[in-house]
């Protein structure tokens, strides 16, 4: 009898179960980042596939390690709100002292925030010194944008020409 009970309440509270491991904001998203020109580096515009699960951040533009890769990752409070971290290696150019005593890589953070289908952010520039004005937009892209587009039906064979 015990075990009857147990397994109803665990298939009843499956779906609550389920339903508290997802994010409200989850999904696939496109990130527009758009940066500001600096005294080493030409303004630069980006844009790249991100996925958001459990309300974690995460994107991704270029190779790991190589010219122009940025690396985005950060948790998404319940209220849209989020403090993102940003690191990348710099794409071309000649980088500021500080960049290139850190290998020409970099780090920065950015203040976000998410409604169900879009949100903005900015990178925090600190004092001005070190970092440049970054802006972002994100877009939540519909739930079957992944899935390919079914082909369609080949025409027809034309019908022989009797002469």
């Amino acid at each position: 009898m015990r075990t009857k009970w147990l397994v109803s309440l665990l298939v009843m509270c499956a779906p609550a179960l389920v339903a508290a491991q997802t994010g409200h904001f989850d999904g696939n998203w496109t990130t527009n980042m758009a940066c500001d020109a600096s005294e080493h580096m030409p303004a630069y515009k980006w844009t790249f596939s991100s996925t958001i699960t459990n309300n974690v951040y995460h994107g991704q533009h270029g190779e790991q390690g190589g010219p122009g890769y940025l690396v985005v990752d950060g948790p998404i409070k319940d209220d849209g709100t989020a403090k993102l971290h940003a690191k990348g290696t710099v794409q071309a150019g000649k980088a500021g002292l500080v960049t290139q005593l850190k290998g020409n890589k970099y780090d920065y953070n950015i203040e976000a925030k998410f409604t169900d289908n879009a949100g903005s952010g900015k990178r925090d520039e600190g004092a001005g010194i070190l970092g440049r004005p970054c802006s972002f937009e994100f877009t939540k892209q519909p739930a079957d944008a992944g899935a390919p587009t079914p082909a369609p039906a080949p025409a027809p064979a034309p019908a022989p020409n009797p002469q």
